[in-house]
């Protein structure tokens, strides 16, 4: 485990359940804004194949049946994309987890918190850190 993946277990305390890696670019805030102001329909289709893929990386986690606090850890190939707008997509990967059956919903009742951490490396992706809480 790397550095930061041992500093991000101190920092939930060590209890992280579950981890899911999102092998694709998901679209910006600005990508998706974009799509939305040419065509409603569009924008609609977007966010349904964008979670259909999330899917597929999703699949395996179990259905979490107490809140869960959530840490998304991006990783950019290059510093094109500001970071808060890479970070939107976390709102795909919620809405992807609730019509999978995985959370049964995404308010703060099921959803306590969560974190964002931003790294370079050799290709785009997300890993997400899935922790059950009381």
């Amino acid at each position: 485990m790397d550095g930061q993946g041992k500093d991000l277990l101190k920092h939930l305390g060590g209890t992280i359940l579950n981890k899911v890696e999102i092998a694709m670019k998901l679209p910006s805030l600005n990508d998706y804004i974009n799509v939305c102001r040419s065509n409603r329909y569009k924008s609609s289709k977007m966010k349904k194949n964008i979670e259909t893929d999330i899917g597929l990386f999703i699949g395996k986690l179990p259905r979490y049946e107490k809140p869960v606090r959530i840490h998304f850890h991006w990783i950019e190939k290059d510093k094109r994309r500001d970071l808060d707008n890479v970070a939107f997509a976390k709102k795909f990967i919620l809405d992807a987890l609730v019509k999978r059956g995985k959370l049964q919903d995404d308010s703060s009742r099921w959803v306590t918190g969560f974190t964002d951490t931003f790294e370079y490396g050799d290709e785009t992706k997300v890993i997400v850190y899935i922790e059950e809480v009381s």
